[in-house]
């Protein structure tokens, strides 16, 4: 599906976006722990920004796959959920934004069974 792979590349774009001004931006400015904090987040969403663009490309083969389809979106929730409030945590220090990031890592491993389903159904 094409928005998966579109939805891919515009975090892909932004985790190296966001990547770079945490190295420059963000270096000196807040305490190294939060600054490893954005590191994580940087990853994950680079990580799964490429999962993005594999389920696109995948749907291309399984247009129909309702497996690959929640894949995709639950992607997009974990990275949401997972990255965005390690972003805002790194650089508010409110520690309670800690509690939404299991939900986006919760999203991301059903995402990835989900992946699993499809190959197991469709390949």
């Amino acid at each position: 599906m094409k928005l998966f792979i579109i939805l891919g590349a515009v975090n892909a774009f932004l985790a190296v976006a966001l990547g770079a001004f945490g190295a420059h931006g963000l270096e000196g400015k807040v305490e190294a722990k939060y600054l490893e904090i954005w590191k994580t987040a940087v990853q994950y969403q680079m990580f799964h920004a490429i999962g993005l663009m594999i389920v696109g490309f995948l749907m291309g083969q399984y247009p129909e796959s309702s497996a690959l389809n929640w894949s995709g979106w639950l992607m997009l929730a974990g990275i949401v959920l997972f990255s965005g409030s390690l972003f805002i945590l790194a650089v508010t220090a409110i520690s309670k934004l800690g509690a939404i990031t299991p939900l986006g890592g919760l999203a991301f491993l059903a995402a990835w069974i989900l992946v699993i389903v499809a190959a197991v159904k469709n390949m």
